[in-house]
């Protein structure tokens, strides 16, 4: 019996906790919200940037939508959409990380777990990384990291303020130490960022954690968060076995970081654009109309 076997059996005896996981939205007409129990039309769900209008749940989204939230219409231009993931390390658990690949870019429709592009913002050039949790947790692997780090650069060049929008569980584990290097490839490239006096703001939503956490999502010069994100490094169960102590139950969440110093401000999605250009103006960067 291998080793992966024996935890299996373990599991089939033990209780499971209950998991709160958001309803299948699918192609229904109709959505309930899971932190208020309201049934709202889909179609106006999605029209207020899929935050619940009872009690503000912000419900998860993908990349696509995110960035239609984010944009201006018609101002996002992808970049370096041909890069794919490999398997360099030939890794295999339970199954092999190239199946994994596979599978995963055939149900989520993308090539590896972020998108990059230079965008507008009310007018305002800007240049964005949008993760999305759907392809396998938003983990950071070799091509999510070579993808930001070219974005990076690209916006040290062109002189543009940069967002990027985490949504992570961290280092992609079927890549070894290959991934655990993007944190520090990312972070030179930011440090080239910052010395060109270029603003970056790293977006946190729900969940950003690990490797993420512990690099870029950290070196903003002004670090936004959206309302009740999960952020830290490692799990509740993880630290709370480590002290031996019981941690406050809003541990982790954006609220506690704000008050404790690591978040600058908690943005709800609908006013996300709006927030977004008024920063960019503050920090003196001008629309495209304004500039000509």
């Amino acid at each position: 019996m291998s080793l992966f076997d024996w935890f299996a059996d373990r599991r089939k005896g033990q209780y499971v906790g209950k998991v709160n996981q958001e309803p299948d939205e699918g192609d229904g007409l109709w959505s309930k919200c899971p932190e208020c129990g309201q049934v709202v039309y889909r179609k106006d769900l999605l029209s207020n940037a899929s935050v619940c209008s009872n009690c503000g749940y912000h419900h998860r989204i993908d990349s696509t939508e995110r960035i239609a939230v984010l944009v201006d219409p018609n101002s996002f231009v992808a970049m370096d959409q041909e890069l794919l993931p490999t398997d360099p390390l030939g890794f295999k658990d339970r199954r092999a990380y190239a199946d994994r690949l596979r599978e995963t870019q055939a149900s989520t429709g993308l090539r590896d777990g972020v998108i990059t592009g230079l965008c507008e913002v009310e007018g305002i050039p800007m240049a964005l990384a949008v993760m999305d949790f759907r392809f396998m947790g938003g983990s950071m692997g070799s091509v999510v990291g070579e993808k930001i780090t070219r974005l990076v650069e690209a916006a040290t060049a062109k002189k543009l303020p940069l967002l990027i929008v985490c949504a992570s569980g961290g280092a992609r584990m079927q890549e070894g130490m290959l991934s655990l290097m993007q944190m520090a490839k990312i972070s030179g490239a930011l440090e080239r960022h910052r010395e060109a006096g270029v603003l970056y703001m790293p977006l946190l939503t729900h969940p950003t954690t690990g490797g993420v956490t512990a690099s870029f999502a950290m070196l903003g010069d002004l670090i936004l968060a959206e309302p009740k994100a999960l952020i830290g490094f490692a799990g509740r169960r993880v630290i709370e076995q480590t002290l031996r102590e019981k941690l406050p139950d809003n541990f982790q969440t954006a609220e506690y970081l704000q008050d404790h110093g690591f978040v600058d401000s908690i943005v709800p999605r609908t006013q996300l654009r709006s927030t977004l250009a008024s920063l960019l103006r503050l920090h003196g960067c001008e629309s495209r109309v304004a500039s000509s």
